[in-house]
């Protein structure tokens, strides 16, 4: 998945259906979801917070931008760190990252 974002802008907001290996939506009714993002070039995030559950039994989640979180404009990886009721932990996608690139503002 790929998401353009220009910097310093809060929308559009980040959605996300997490599906699992064989394409089947994950419900995620009762967990916790935390976004994480950090640039390509980089081991340590720059973004770890929370998420919100837009629609549990179809694993719709989102993420809202705020205006820190877009200030520097660059490649980014990111993903959803789901945490279930029972304690069990998994993160989407689970094959790859949502690709996020932060454009530069022209002035």
């Amino acid at each position: 998945m790929a998401f353009f974002i220009k910097q310093n802008d809060t929308a559009p907001i980040l959605q996300a259906d997490l599906k699992d290996a064989n394409d089947v939506a994950v419900d995620v009714t009762g967990a916790s979801i935390v976004f994480k993002m950090r640039p390509v070039s980089s081991t340590t995030a720059t973004i770890n917070t929370a998420a919100a559950i837009i629609d549990g039994e179809a694993g719709s989640v989102k993420y809202e931008w705020v205006g820190s979180n877009t200030a520097t404009a660059g490649s980014y990886f990111a993903e959803f760190q789901v945490t279930f009721a029972g304690g069990r932990i998994e993160t989407f996608p689970n094959g790859d990252y949502i690709q996020i690139t932060i454009l530069d503002d022209i002035a």
